[in-house]
């Protein structure tokens, strides 16, 4: 058993990724965002047995303090904590830029000073901005499309550099577009599911052509498992991607038909990313993670689309979203 921290613990991956290392046999503790309301997020959904297996720490990833004192005496962290809203970071730009860029320095640093065994960062396929070939590899061009991107490069970049000056055990996975349950309704399939299943006929989105290559999020927590238990990959970034690419516009049509196919789709415009911003096409090559890990994704896009609608079929799970809103 090894004592492992999550960072980021309480959002949608890291929730998932609590559940899968709980189940592995890990010791787990969970770094979530301070609030208030003593919220654990989406954790506060989990079992309560399993809820009282984890220590949970509640602080703020931008506190170089609160972060040292989360990441004392464990052997491996993953990185999630980030704000990731896309539409939100053209307001906001300093913020992500604090939390992706500052609170993944504060990471590394307490990793660098106690001497953690692997420190696994949670990076994004926008960091690769429109593809300029596919499938993207690890080699491909990073670019910023926006304020959002640009952070997480940042924080690759400061990851990347670690490893390189102070050889600080780091490997950054690079998930591509995930879904599931528990999911943001900023993302595109819960913004589609929970405006169908709130009885719209019409679905307001935003461009329908750009492609996105879809992961389920059991897959992808397996992938960022195997990435960080695999020596080999220590100073690499590694793609989590299915290889496959649909488009916006389709994937809406797909969960139209599963739910009401009466209902259309309309294009709204607070919703359109600036045109310069836009990513075009993503679809991703995995080939390294496999070639390393053995990994490949289980799940098809038509099984956790299924999976992720009867998820959201559930009213109490529906009634955490605020469906008569654009959630930025």
């Amino acid at each position: 058993m090894k004592k492992v921290l999550v960072t980021g613990a309480d959002g949608f991956i890291g929730s998932h990724l609590v559940e899968s290392l709980l189940e592995t046999g890990e010791d787990v503790r969970a770094f979530v965002f301070y609030n208030s309301l003593n919220s654990r997020g989406w954790l506060d959904t989990i079992p309560p047995d399993k809820l009282k297996a984890i220590e949970i720490v509640q602080g703020d990833i931008r506190d170089e303090y609160r972060v040292r004192t989360a990441t004392k005496d464990v052997d491996v962290v993953f990185h999630l904590a980030a704000l990731i809203a896309i539409p939100f970071s053209y307001l906001s730009p300093r913020s992500y830029v604090d939390t992706n860029v500052g609170g993944t320095l504060n990471v590394l640093q307490a990793a660098r000073d106690y001497g953690i065994g692997k420190v696994l960062i949670t990076s994004t396929s926008e960091v690769y901005g429109t593809a300029k070939y596919v499938p993207i590899d690890e080699k491909h061009p990073r670019q910023g499309q926006s304020p959002y991107a640009a952070s997480k490069i940042g924080a690759d970049a400061l990851a990347e550099s670690f490893w390189k000056s102070f050889r600080v055990p780091v490997v950054v996975g690079r998930p591509f577009n995930t879904f599931g349950p528990r999911q943001s309704a900023r993302a595109i399939i819960p913004a589609v599911i929970i405006q169908l299943l709130e009885g719209r006929d019409t679905i307001c989105l935003g461009g329908l052509h750009p492609t996105r290559d879809f992961v389920f999020v059991r897959d992808t927590v397996d992938g960022l498992q195997r990435i960080a238990a695999s020596d080999g990959l220590v100073g690499e970034a590694v793609n989590i991607a299915t290889g496959t690419e649909i488009s916006i516009g389709d994937l809406a049509s797909k969960i139209i038909a599963m739910i009401n196919p009466r209902a259309r789709i309309e294009t709204e415009a607070e919703r359109l990313r600036p045109a310069e911003s836009e990513v075009e096409r993503l679809c991703g090559s995995s080939a390294l993670l496999q070639s390393s890990t053995g990994w490949s994704p289980k799940v098809s896009l038509a099984e956790g689309l299924a999976w992720t609608i009867d998820w959201f079929r559930n009213p109490e799970n529906r009634a955490r979203y605020k469906s008569e809103i654009y959630n930025l």
